[in-house]
């Protein structure tokens, strides 16, 4: 059983940049560059013909490209202990409308609804065995970083292989964003 999440790829200009941001941190087990993703929607393992259903459901999406806006840093942490460090991403309204017409689309293909609130961000390292102070220091030196926006043109359905070390992120299918014709919404925007 494949394993799926939807996400947002990260461009490679910006991978470079955040792999720069990666040690220093003891304990701290950091995220390769080429798994560095925007989480819109984790799917979990599902069957072959489930997995088919999540396909056609994230091919009908109809969304426009825009820019995203990754800066500054960020620590997440469950039960009173920081779990990971990451990059925030500014919430916008294109990027939240993207997420939740991918929210509609699993919850349509069968897929129960997500419990949690989304928040935009891109894992940069997992943290369980850093020390609290380390990584708060981390934060605060890095606050300053703010990279320039990224333009989104697509989003994709990943696989995660689990290894021993880390897992591996596999883009499976790619989904196009489209632009609006010159002067006009999209065709499936009109009379909205």
């Amino acid at each position: 059983m494949p394993r799926l999440f939807v996400a947002l790829p990260i461009p490679e200009e910006l991978r470079e940049q955040l792999a720069d941001l990666a040690g220093g941190i003891p304990g701290a087990r950091w995220v390769p560059p080429e798994n560095y993703h925007l989480t819109l929607r984790f799917i979990g393992e599902v069957d072959g013909w489930q997995a088919d259903e999540v396909d056609e459901a994230l091919a009908n999406i109809r969304a426009r490209p825009f820019a995203m806006q990754p800066g500054g840093l960020g620590l997440f942490e469950k039960a009173g202990r920081l779990t990971s460090l990451h990059v925030t991403v500014k919430r916008s309204e294109r990027l939240l409308h993207l997420q939740s017409k991918v929210e509609q689309a699993l919850q349509r293909a069968g897929l129960p609804p997500e419990r949690r609130r989304f928040a935009p961000h891109i894992t940069l390292a997992r943290t369980e065995k850093a020390a609290p102070d380390k990584l708060i220091g981390f934060v605060q030196a890095h606050n300053l970083f703010r990279p320039p926006p990224i333009t989104i043109e697509h989003f994709s359905l990943y696989s995660s292989l689990l290894g021993k070390e880390q897992a591996h992120y596999e883009a499976e299918v790619n989904y196009p964003l489209e632009q609006a014709a010159p002067g006009g919404p999209l065709p499936h925007e009109a009379g909205v």
